[in-house]
């Protein structure tokens, strides 16, 4: 499965490119919110958010069956944006299951700042933590 190209559908909230990539039955959860879809309801959700996203792949690790991926996503034009931890769990080319973790970009929380504990990840740090 070409992880890329399915998350290229995802953020181009393209029903007819995603539904391929799924297995009739899989599921998909959102933890965040403890939501879990069909594969109907999960390319609805998406096709039907309002707004249009944009994203990038910063990261994909493959053990057997399971693709992990993290990706930022953002609201085109600006807005919000998001880093996405997931777990697709596959049989052959299909997805039979997602495990989804989202959570905002942002500024570290003011209690830290004020404690001066941490700091910008360098720039020479790669997605892997490799420099």
């Amino acid at each position: 499965m070409d992880v890329r190209k399915f998350w290229e559908a995802v953020l181009q909230q393209d029903a007819g490119a995603m539904r391929p990539y799924f297995r009739e039955d899989a599921r998909v959860n959102w933890h965040n919110t403890n939501e879990q879809f069909t594969v109907e309801e999960f390319i609805r959700a998406n096709c039907e958010y309002p707004g249009r996203w944009d994203g990038e792949v910063e990261r994909v690790v493959v053990q057997g069956g399971l693709v992990i991926t993290a990706t930022r996503v953002w609201a085109a034009g600006g807005g919000p944006s998001f880093h996405v931890v997931s777990f697709i769990r596959t049989e052959g080319e299909r997805i039979v299951s997602v495990d989804e973790y989202w959570g905002d970009d942002g500024a570290p929380p003011q209690w830290r700042r004020e404690k001066q504990i941490g700091r910008a990840i360098p720039t020479n740090i790669k997605r892997d933590g490799a420099v």
